[in-house]
C-alpha cells in the first residue's frame, strides 16, 4: 500500500492532468508544508502519522480563516477555505461520528475517574491516543467539557 506522501504526489499529478485548480493548489500547499516540516532543523522524513498531523494543522488554520472571513462579511472567501478543508480531509482517516466520540469520551472519563471540569487535562490525556486524528481537537475538547460539566 502506498504511503500518504506517495498518494498525495500521485493525486497532485492527476489534478494537473485534469486541470483541477482547487485540488492542485491545495495539494501543492500540502506538499510544501510536508517538505518544510522535513527540512526544518531536527526534521526527518515524515511517516503517515506525521503527515496527518501536518494536514490537521492546515485544516485548523483553514477553520480559523473561515471564522474570520464570516465575521468580516466575506462569505466567498469562507467558502473557498471550506472547499480546501474538504480536499484536505480526504487524506485523513474516517472521522468519528458524534456518537462514537461521545462514547470514547464517556469511557475516558470513567477510566480517569474525573469528577468535574477541573479534571479535563486527565481526560484529554486519556482520550487523545484513542482518537489519533479521527476527530478534530476542538470537537474533542468541546465534548469533554460538555460531559464534565454534567458531572459537577
Amino acid at each position: 500500500m502506498a504511503t500518504l506522501k506517495e498518494r498525495i504526489a500521485a493525486d497532485l499529478k492527476d489534478a494537473m492532468r485534469a486541470k483541477n485548480e482547487l485540488t492542485l493548489s491545495v495539494l501543492r500547499m500540502l506538499k510544501s508544508a510536508v517538505t518544510y516540516k522535513e527540512v526544518e532543523p531536527g526534521g526527518s522524513a515524515l511517516d503517515d502519522d506525521a503527515v496527518q498531523k501536518v494536514i490537521n494543522t492546515l485544516i485548523k488554520q483553514r477553520r480559523e480563516s473561515v471564522d474570520q472571513f464570516k465575521a468580516g462579511g466575506r462569505p466567498e472567501l469562507a467558502e473557498k477555505e471550506e472547499q480546501e478543508i474538504a480536499v484536505l480531509q480526504k487524506y485523513l482517516p474516517q472521522q468519528l461520528s458524534a456518537e462514537e466520540l461521545s462514547a470514547l469520551v464517556t469511557a475516558a472519563i470513567s477510566e480517569s475517574g474525573a469528577q468535574g471540569p477541573k479534571d479535563m487535562g486527565a481526560v484529554m490525556k486519556n482520550v487523545n491516543p484513542k482518537i489519533q486524528g479521527r476527530a478534530e481537537g476542538r470537537a474533542v475538547s468541546d465534548e469533554v467539557k460538555a460531559q464534565l460539566s454534567k458531572l459537577s
